[in-house]
Protein backbone atom coordinates (compact mmCIF):
# COMPACT_ATOMS: atom_id res chain seq x y z
CA UNK A 1 0.00 0.00 0.00
CA UNK A 2 1.19 3.48 -0.68
CA UNK A 3 2.52 5.72 2.04
CA UNK A 4 0.06 8.02 3.23
CA UNK A 5 2.03 11.77 2.33
CA UNK A 6 1.37 14.56 5.40
CA UNK A 7 2.84 18.03 4.68
CA UNK A 8 3.73 20.07 7.06
CA UNK A 9 3.47 23.60 4.98
CA UNK A 10 5.24 27.33 6.27
CA UNK A 11 7.85 25.80 8.73
CA UNK A 12 9.77 28.30 8.49
CA UNK A 13 12.57 27.32 11.15
CA UNK A 14 12.57 23.51 9.86
CA UNK A 15 11.20 21.85 13.05
CA UNK A 16 9.31 19.34 11.50
CA UNK A 17 12.80 17.15 10.52
CA UNK A 18 13.89 17.42 13.87
CA UNK A 19 10.73 15.52 15.23
CA UNK A 20 11.47 11.70 15.20
CA UNK A 21 8.06 10.34 15.91
CA UNK A 22 7.11 12.05 12.86
CA UNK A 23 9.16 9.38 10.86
CA UNK A 24 8.49 6.64 13.00
CA UNK A 25 5.72 4.69 10.83
CA UNK A 26 6.66 3.72 7.21
CA UNK A 27 3.29 3.96 6.19
CA UNK A 28 3.28 7.53 6.71
CA UNK A 29 5.72 9.99 4.78
CA UNK A 30 5.84 13.31 6.45
CA UNK A 31 7.41 16.18 4.75
CA UNK A 32 8.52 20.05 5.35
CA UNK A 33 8.47 22.94 3.68
CA UNK A 34 9.33 26.35 4.34
CA UNK A 35 7.11 29.83 3.33
CA UNK A 36 4.30 28.08 1.00
CA UNK A 37 3.89 30.68 -1.06
CA UNK A 38 7.54 31.06 -1.63
CA UNK A 39 7.64 27.14 -3.13
CA UNK A 40 8.62 27.06 -6.93
CA UNK A 41 7.25 23.83 -7.19
CA UNK A 42 4.32 24.30 -4.50
CA UNK A 43 1.60 22.86 -6.70
CA UNK A 44 3.00 19.60 -7.42
CA UNK A 45 3.91 19.06 -3.91
CA UNK A 46 0.29 20.31 -3.07
CA UNK A 47 -1.20 17.53 -5.55
CA UNK A 48 0.04 14.69 -4.16
CA UNK A 49 -0.18 15.82 -0.40
CA UNK A 50 -3.03 13.33 1.75
CA UNK A 51 -2.92 15.58 4.68
CA UNK A 52 -1.45 18.69 6.04
CA UNK A 53 0.00 19.66 9.42
CA UNK A 54 -0.89 23.18 9.92
CA UNK A 55 1.51 25.10 12.44
CA UNK A 56 -1.11 27.18 14.38
CA UNK A 57 -2.74 30.00 11.54
CA UNK A 58 -0.04 30.12 9.47
CA UNK A 59 -1.30 28.37 6.32
CA UNK A 60 -5.13 29.68 5.24
CA UNK A 61 -7.27 27.01 3.90
CA UNK A 62 -9.29 27.95 1.62
CA UNK A 63 -11.40 27.09 -1.51
CA UNK A 64 -8.33 28.35 -3.35
CA UNK A 65 -6.08 26.04 -1.88
CA UNK A 66 -7.91 23.36 -1.83
CA UNK A 67 -8.67 23.68 -5.35
CA UNK A 68 -4.43 22.65 -5.62
CA UNK A 69 -4.93 19.69 -3.30
CA UNK A 70 -7.04 17.06 -5.33
CA UNK A 71 -5.84 13.97 -3.29
CA UNK A 72 -6.39 15.89 0.28
CA UNK A 73 -7.91 14.01 2.97
CA UNK A 74 -7.48 15.70 6.27
CA UNK A 75 -6.52 18.90 7.96
CA UNK A 76 -4.95 18.24 11.64
CA UNK A 77 -4.25 21.34 13.43
CA UNK A 78 -1.78 22.07 15.80
CA UNK A 79 -3.77 23.81 18.76
CA UNK A 80 -7.66 24.77 18.76
CA UNK A 81 -9.62 25.55 15.69
CA UNK A 82 -9.03 29.21 14.10
CA UNK A 83 -9.43 31.42 11.97
CA UNK A 84 -7.27 30.44 9.04
CA UNK A 85 -9.44 27.37 8.41
CA UNK A 86 -12.74 27.51 6.30
CA UNK A 87 -14.21 24.65 7.63
CA UNK A 88 -17.50 25.39 5.02
CA UNK A 89 -14.93 24.92 2.21
CA UNK A 90 -13.15 21.94 3.28
CA UNK A 91 -16.34 19.88 4.14
CA UNK A 92 -17.66 21.08 0.51
CA UNK A 93 -14.12 19.79 -0.76
CA UNK A 94 -14.70 16.23 1.23
CA UNK A 95 -11.66 17.34 3.55
CA UNK A 96 -11.66 16.60 7.39
CA UNK A 97 -10.61 18.64 10.12
CA UNK A 98 -9.74 17.64 13.18
CA UNK A 99 -7.77 19.75 16.43
CA UNK A 100 -5.24 19.47 18.87
CA UNK A 101 -3.80 21.39 22.05
CA UNK A 102 -0.96 22.91 23.01
CA UNK A 103 0.82 25.08 26.35
CA UNK A 104 0.42 28.39 27.12
CA UNK A 105 3.78 28.91 29.00
CA UNK A 106 5.76 29.67 25.96
CA UNK A 107 3.89 32.82 24.49
CA UNK A 108 3.26 33.00 28.14
CA UNK A 109 7.08 33.35 28.62
CA UNK A 110 7.88 35.61 25.33
CA UNK A 111 5.08 38.02 26.46
CA UNK A 112 7.25 38.71 29.89
CA UNK A 113 10.57 38.61 27.63
CA UNK A 114 9.19 41.32 25.84
CA UNK A 115 8.08 43.56 28.44
CA UNK A 116 11.44 43.00 30.18
CA UNK A 117 13.26 43.80 26.75
CA UNK A 118 11.08 47.01 26.19
CA UNK A 119 11.35 48.84 29.83
CA UNK A 120 15.16 47.93 29.82
CA UNK A 121 15.45 49.58 26.75
CA UNK A 122 17.43 46.32 25.84
CA UNK A 123 17.53 46.27 21.78
CA UNK A 124 18.83 49.70 21.83
CA UNK A 125 21.77 49.20 24.03
CA UNK A 126 22.82 46.24 22.40
CA UNK A 127 22.86 48.31 19.46
CA UNK A 128 24.79 50.99 20.88
CA UNK A 129 27.45 48.24 21.89
CA UNK A 130 28.07 47.21 18.58
CA UNK A 131 28.31 50.22 17.30
CA UNK A 132 31.51 51.23 19.49
CA UNK A 133 29.37 53.12 21.94
CA UNK A 134 28.75 52.24 25.75
CA UNK A 135 25.50 52.89 27.55
CA UNK A 136 22.90 53.50 25.83
CA UNK A 137 19.14 55.01 26.46
CA UNK A 138 17.95 54.49 30.30
CA UNK A 139 15.38 52.11 30.71
CA UNK A 140 13.19 51.71 33.60
CA UNK A 141 12.41 48.80 36.40
CA UNK A 142 9.06 47.12 36.24
CA UNK A 143 8.68 47.14 40.75
CA UNK A 144 5.42 48.78 42.05
CA UNK A 145 4.60 50.16 38.26
CA UNK A 146 0.83 48.83 37.01
CA UNK A 147 0.67 45.88 34.79
CA UNK A 148 -2.41 45.85 32.74
CA UNK A 149 -3.91 42.91 31.44
CA UNK A 150 -6.38 42.80 28.82
CA UNK A 151 -8.28 39.07 28.81
CA UNK A 152 -7.21 36.88 31.85
CA UNK A 153 -7.33 32.84 29.92
CA UNK A 154 -4.51 31.00 30.19
CA UNK A 155 -1.83 32.93 29.31
CA UNK A 156 -3.03 36.36 30.56
CA UNK A 157 -3.47 34.32 34.26
CA UNK A 158 0.38 33.32 33.76
CA UNK A 159 1.90 36.83 32.70
CA UNK A 160 -0.29 38.23 35.80
CA UNK A 161 1.34 35.91 37.89
CA UNK A 162 5.55 36.89 36.77
CA UNK A 163 4.31 40.69 37.17
CA UNK A 164 3.54 39.77 40.97
CA UNK A 165 6.58 37.72 41.44
CA UNK A 166 8.18 41.40 40.11
CA UNK A 167 6.65 43.63 42.43
CA UNK A 168 4.03 44.96 39.90
CA UNK A 169 0.65 45.62 40.42
CA UNK A 170 -1.82 43.87 38.27
CA UNK A 171 -4.78 45.64 36.97
CA UNK A 172 -7.25 43.38 34.45
CA UNK A 173 -9.63 44.24 32.29
CA UNK A 174 -11.46 42.14 29.94
CA UNK A 175 -14.99 40.08 30.48
CA UNK A 176 -17.19 39.92 33.48
CA UNK A 177 -15.43 36.18 34.13
CA UNK A 178 -12.03 37.67 33.75
CA UNK A 179 -12.69 40.52 36.07
CA UNK A 180 -14.16 37.96 38.45
CA UNK A 181 -11.48 36.02 38.04
CA UNK A 182 -8.97 38.67 37.90
CA UNK A 183 -10.22 39.55 41.95
CA UNK A 184 -10.40 35.51 43.33
CA UNK A 185 -6.60 35.64 41.65
CA UNK A 186 -5.60 38.43 43.78
CA UNK A 187 -5.08 41.08 41.19
CA UNK A 188 -7.48 44.06 40.57
CA UNK A 189 -10.01 44.55 38.23
CA UNK A 190 -10.19 48.26 36.53
CA UNK A 191 -13.37 50.40 37.41
CA UNK A 192 -13.82 51.21 33.88
CA UNK A 193 -11.92 50.29 30.69
CA UNK A 194 -10.77 54.14 30.24
CA UNK A 195 -9.25 53.59 33.49
CA UNK A 196 -7.63 50.73 32.86
CA UNK A 197 -5.58 52.04 29.51
CA UNK A 198 -5.24 55.06 31.83
CA UNK A 199 -3.42 53.77 34.88
CA UNK A 200 -1.87 50.81 33.54
CA UNK A 201 2.00 51.79 33.12
CA UNK A 202 2.24 48.41 30.89
CA UNK A 203 -0.91 46.91 28.62
CA UNK A 204 -0.40 43.83 27.37
CA UNK A 205 -3.09 42.14 25.09
CA UNK A 206 -3.92 38.42 25.92
CA UNK A 207 -7.82 38.26 24.11
CA UNK A 208 -8.34 35.40 21.66
CA UNK A 209 -9.33 36.87 18.11
CA UNK A 210 -12.73 36.06 17.16
CA UNK A 211 -15.44 38.54 15.51
CA UNK A 212 -16.43 40.26 19.01
CA UNK A 213 -12.78 41.00 19.83
CA UNK A 214 -10.93 41.77 16.49
CA UNK A 215 -10.15 45.80 16.40
CA UNK A 216 -11.71 46.16 19.90
CA UNK A 217 -8.59 48.17 21.00
CA UNK A 218 -9.26 51.20 19.57
CA UNK A 219 -7.42 54.52 18.76
CA UNK A 220 -9.08 56.29 21.77
CA UNK A 221 -7.46 53.64 24.10
CA UNK A 222 -4.34 53.89 22.72
CA UNK A 223 -4.36 57.66 23.19
CA UNK A 224 -5.76 57.29 26.96
CA UNK A 225 -2.29 55.48 27.74
CA UNK A 226 0.71 57.51 29.34
CA UNK A 227 2.95 59.33 27.16
CA UNK A 228 5.75 56.66 28.95
CA UNK A 229 3.72 53.73 28.72
CA UNK A 230 4.33 50.39 27.04
CA UNK A 231 1.74 48.34 24.74
CA UNK A 232 2.99 44.86 24.55
CA UNK A 233 0.95 42.70 21.86
CA UNK A 234 2.00 38.73 21.29
CA UNK A 235 -1.78 37.95 20.79
CA UNK A 236 -3.08 38.83 17.21
CA UNK A 237 -2.25 42.13 15.65
CA UNK A 238 -6.08 42.37 14.26
CA UNK A 239 -7.50 43.20 18.25
CA UNK A 240 -6.31 46.75 17.38
CA UNK A 241 -8.21 48.35 14.99
CA UNK A 242 -6.50 49.20 11.68
CA UNK A 243 -3.82 52.23 12.00
CA UNK A 244 -4.41 53.13 15.54
CA UNK A 245 -1.30 51.70 16.68
CA UNK A 246 1.07 53.50 14.01
CA UNK A 247 -1.06 56.96 14.64
CA UNK A 248 -1.42 56.02 18.80
CA UNK A 249 2.69 55.70 18.57
CA UNK A 250 3.08 59.06 16.19
CA UNK A 251 0.95 60.97 19.11
CA UNK A 252 3.26 59.84 21.53
CA UNK A 253 0.40 57.88 23.31
CA UNK A 254 1.81 55.04 24.78
CA UNK A 255 5.18 56.12 24.21
CA UNK A 256 6.38 52.60 23.47
CA UNK A 257 5.34 49.22 21.88
CA UNK A 258 6.78 45.62 21.91
CA UNK A 259 5.21 43.54 19.52
CA UNK A 260 5.50 39.80 17.97
CA UNK A 261 2.69 39.65 15.23
CA UNK A 262 1.63 41.85 12.11
CA UNK A 263 -1.91 42.05 10.11
CA UNK A 264 0.24 40.40 7.35
CA UNK A 265 2.50 37.46 8.02
CA UNK A 266 5.67 36.59 7.59
CA UNK A 267 7.12 40.23 7.26
CA UNK A 268 10.10 40.49 5.18
CA UNK A 269 9.99 44.02 4.14
CA UNK A 270 12.54 45.48 6.66
CA UNK A 271 10.85 48.80 5.59
CA UNK A 272 8.06 48.22 7.40
CA UNK A 273 6.95 51.31 9.31
CA UNK A 274 6.24 49.43 12.56
CA UNK A 275 10.07 47.76 12.49
CA UNK A 276 11.66 51.60 11.57
CA UNK A 277 10.32 53.08 14.70
CA UNK A 278 12.82 53.41 17.43
CA UNK A 279 10.17 53.29 19.76
CA UNK A 280 9.03 49.82 19.14
CA UNK A 281 10.79 46.70 19.55
CA UNK A 282 9.52 43.61 17.12
CA UNK A 283 9.82 39.81 17.07
CA UNK A 284 9.01 37.58 14.00
CA UNK A 285 5.68 35.93 15.91
CA UNK A 286 7.86 33.57 18.27
CA UNK A 287 5.56 33.64 20.95
CA UNK A 288 4.34 29.50 20.60
CA UNK A 289 8.02 29.59 18.30
CA UNK A 290 9.68 27.15 21.29
CA UNK A 291 11.28 23.45 20.77
CA UNK A 292 9.17 21.58 23.28
CA UNK A 293 5.90 23.95 22.19
CA UNK A 294 6.51 22.93 18.46
CA UNK A 295 7.21 19.07 19.51
CA UNK A 296 3.91 19.06 21.34
CA UNK A 297 1.29 20.77 18.90
CA UNK A 298 3.50 18.58 15.66
CA UNK A 299 3.15 15.14 17.94
CA UNK A 300 -0.50 15.67 18.73
CA UNK A 301 -1.47 16.61 15.44
CA UNK A 302 0.67 13.80 13.87
CA UNK A 303 -1.03 11.06 15.96
CA UNK A 304 -4.72 12.56 15.07
CA UNK A 305 -3.85 12.03 11.44
CA UNK A 306 -3.02 8.53 11.96
CA UNK A 307 -5.64 7.78 13.86
CA UNK A 308 -7.86 9.29 11.18
CA UNK A 309 -6.20 6.91 8.46
CA UNK A 310 -6.51 3.85 10.36
CA UNK A 311 -10.59 4.64 10.36
CA UNK A 312 -11.24 6.17 13.49
CA UNK A 313 -12.57 9.69 12.43
CA UNK A 314 -14.72 10.22 15.87
CA UNK A 315 -12.49 13.49 16.15
CA UNK A 316 -13.38 15.01 12.96
CA UNK A 317 -15.17 18.65 13.97
CA UNK A 318 -16.65 18.57 10.40
CA UNK A 319 -18.50 14.63 10.59
CA UNK A 320 -20.49 16.11 7.03
CA UNK A 321 -17.14 15.82 4.90
CA UNK A 322 -17.24 12.20 5.35
CA UNK A 323 -20.27 11.61 3.63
Amino acid sequence: MPAIKLLIPDDYQNIGPELAELRQNPGYRCASVGDLARLPDADAVLAETHALLLIRERTMVDAALLARMPALKLVSQTGKLARNIDVDACTRAGVAVVEGSGSPHAPAELAWLLIMAARRRLAENIDSLKRGDWQGPVGHVVRSQTLGILGFGKIGKLVAGYGRAFGMDVLVWGSERARAEALAEGCRAASSREAFFAEADIVTLHQRLVPATAGNVTLADLSAMKPDALLVNTSRAELIAPGALEAALAAGRPGFAALDVFEQEPVYDADHPLLRRPNVLCTPHLGYAEADSYRQYLEIAYRNAVRFFDGDTSHVLNPEALI
